[in-house]
């Protein structure tokens, strides 16, 4: 906390708990709610996404209030990297940051490139991608970065209007939805609400979740391993209070804003997940929703509600835009922390006049952007989703261990019944990361062996603690 102050890598305290809860609701309403919903429910749940939506609520809200306790007491930018820091050391803390550098990269990019397909939709043209030199460069993925870039450069405090409004947007078209589609529920399209599952023989290995594959049990798609593996999946809707912490620096009251704003946001997608779920497989039978194109819009126009796509596709772009700005903004807090402590080039750990990281904000988007617009990146929700947990786990068990170290810190929230709460936490997400694919396992152990050898090769040569102690030992 004492580095907060040093005039060249200060951030700006203008974050309010309701610019806060903002951001929670912009980034989480908003993949997952046009599209998630519907391909989880036609391909891995059926009904039963409803009832995966409340197990994943569940979980978030366990390591909800472990990461309010945290960001109470020590509000400084960073998220899970901050906490790892002050309860595990620098080693565990990298090991967090890059973790959280893959999850908000990667997503930011994937949703970017959503933006732009609903973007075709809206102006009635294809998806705006041109070929240049031969290569495909998709354009509203890169013009949408790029916008957002220079938003976020700006201040953050114009970040979070903007995405205020932005957001009332899309939970307007998300509440019509909801009080339209009521109306064409029928009650048959529940049953079976949990569906038989689809025998093993009929996935990969690669594809099944890990505690099938392991329990030697049927196929993760349909019946109880699918509704497990589905809280799984739709856990990629609950980030957003993960990004809320990373702001804790900038919030004018950490100690009472951080709190609100993580529980409240948390509160508020929770409700309007399982409402649309609700909605979504009461209007059409599961079997309709299979594939990888089912979005909210296909279950309107099965019932000929034909003037909704529209409007759904207005949505869809809205919600789509303040994802992809939160998540931006992330993944800049989270570095310009890493940078500040020497884990990362301490040179892009340098503010503004206008209190924001723009060296390392810029650098953001400039990789985000030549990842939507060059690459063709598929679904990788599951990859942001394990990420996540794993940072959920280190926090949950570090509220545990800083009771017990640092039992003099003022304390703005606190975790009740501990250590039950962050133990429940830890395991709860233990069990979601469990019903995660046997592929997703594979490529986070990747990126993790990555990880360590940057840690070695850099930045334990290069970090500030690390200097700090080699001047002690020569003294």
């Amino acid at each position: 906390m004492r580095d907060t102050d040093e005039p060249d890598t200060k951030l700006r305290k203008s974050l309010s708990s309701w610019d806060l809860t903002v951001f929670g609701v912009a980034v989480a309403v908003g993949a997952g709610i046009f599209t998630l919903t519907a391909r989880t429910a036609g391909n891995v749940a059926g009904p039963s996404v409803s009832l995966a939506f409340v197990f994943a609520a569940v979980a978030c809200g366990l390591a909800a209030l472990c990461y309010a306790e945290f960001a109470s007491t020590v509000p400084v930018a960073g998220s899970a990297y901050t906490f790892s820091y002050a309860t595990f050391g620098e080693f565990v803390a990298w090991i967090i940051g890059w973790d959280l550098i893959l999850e908000f990269a990667l997503a930011s990019a994937v949703v970017a490139k959503g933006w732009s397909l609903y973007l075709g939709e809206v102006l009635g043209t294809s998806s705006p991608v041109v070929s240049v030199g031969g290569i495909d460069v998709d354009w509203g993925a890169l013009l949408i970065v790029i916008v957002l870039t220079v938003l976020l450069a700006t201040g953050v405090k114009l970040s979070s209007r903007v995405s205020l409004v932005i957001t009332a947007v899309k939970v307007g078209v998300v509440l019509l939805i909801v009080v339209v589609g009521a109306f064409y529920i029928k009650a048959a399209n529940y049953s079976p609400y949990i569906p038989p599952a689809v025998p093993a023989e009929k996935e990969s290995g690669l594809t099944q979740s890990l505690f099938s594959a392991l329990t030697g049990a049927g196929g993760s798609n349909f019946g109880w391993y699918g509704l497990l593996a589905a809280a799984s999946l739709v856990f990629f809707a609950f980030i957003g209070f993960d990004v809320v912490a990373t702001t804790a620096e900038e919030a004018e009251n950490p100690q009472k804003a951080l709190p609100r704003g993580i529980l409240g946001s948390l509160l508020i997608v929770t409700v309007l997940y399982v409402a649309v779920t609700l909605v979504l497989t009461g209007m059409v039978n599961y079997t309709e929703l299979a594939g990888e194109s089912a979005t909210l819009a296909t279950a309107f126009e099965l019932n000929g509600i034909t003037w909704a796509q529209k409007i759904i596709s207005f949505g869809a772009l809205a919600g789509l835009t303040t994802v992809v700005m939160v998540l931006m903004l992330g993944q800049s807090r989270v570095l310009f922390a890493m940078s500040r402590d020497g884990l990362m080039p301490r040179r892009l750990a340098k503010t503004g006049k206008r209190g924001t990281p723009v060296r390392i904000t810029v650098v953001v988007g400039v990789v985000v952007g030549i990842l939507a617009a060059f690459f063709p990146i598929g679904t990788l929700e599951e990859m942001v989703n394990i990420g996540t947990l794993f940072a959920f786990v280190l926090v949950s068990i570090g509220v545990v261990v800083l009771r017990r170290t640092r039992p003099d810190l003022e304390r703005g929230f606190r975790v009740p019944l501990v250590p039950l709460v962050p133990v429940l936490a830890v395991l709860a997400c233990l069990w979601l990361m469990l019903n995660l694919s046997v592929e997703t396992w594979l490529r986070f152990v990747v990126w993790m062996v990555l990880g360590i050898a940057v840690y070695f090769a850099y930045s334990r040569r290069h970090s500030v603690l690390g200097a700090r102690q080699r001047a002690d030992d020569s003294r």
